[in-house]
Parts: C-alpha cells; structure tokens; sequence
C-alpha cells in the first residue's frame, strides 16, 4: 500500500434537480474528477497523488466539492481551469490556492 502526499477527493453526488441542496454532479465534478485523474497519469504522479471519487461530502450547495489531504484544504471548484491552478500550485508546489477555499 502506498502512502501519497496528496490525496484528493472529488464529489460526485448526485441528487434530483428539485433537490435544494443541489449536487456536485450537475455543477460539473464528474469533468473535475476526470481532468485530475488524468493529469496525475499523465505527470507519472499515480505513487504519489491519488484521486478518489466520492459521494457526498456535505458540501453540495458550495460545490464543485474538493478536499485535499493531509491538509485538510476544502476547495470549490467551479470550473477546470480552477482544477488545473490548483493541481499547478497546491499538488506540485505546495501552495494552496485562497481563491477557490470553500466558503462556509
């Protein structure tokens, strides 16, 4: 078993679209999984980041959803340009991107 230095999870819950909550899924995540999926592949990252999707993580109305640990860092993640500013500065130099933390 691995230990990486990042694991990332992405919500891909998906509710009705009467839900009030709303869902990650209709906000766009299942792009967001696949574009960090794809970019920890094709960077030969897969010993050391790992991508999980995962259902909900009680943050829907505030999603895309996407928590980063060990840190614990909460990111909204609305678009993949956003996904690709934080795989650039969060995963491959460390610095979270205060921009995109979740707002509670």
């Amino acid at each position: 078993m691995y230990k990486y230095k990042y694991h990332i999870f992405c919500c891909v819950n998906e509710r009705p679209a009467d839900n009030p909550k709303g869902c990650c899924k209709r906000k766009g995540s299942a792009e967001i999984l696949d574009y960090l999926k794809g970019t920890v592949h094709e960077k030969g990252l897969k010993n050391e980041v790992r991508v999980t999707a995962t259902k909900c993580l009680g943050a829907c109305s505030h999603g895309p959803s996407v928590v980063i640990y060990p840190e614990g860092v909460w990111y909204t993640v609305p678009t993949i340009k956003d996904a690709e500013e934080i795989f650039n500065k969060h995963i491959l130099n460390g610095k979270p991107v205060d921009r995109l933390f979740m707002k509670r």
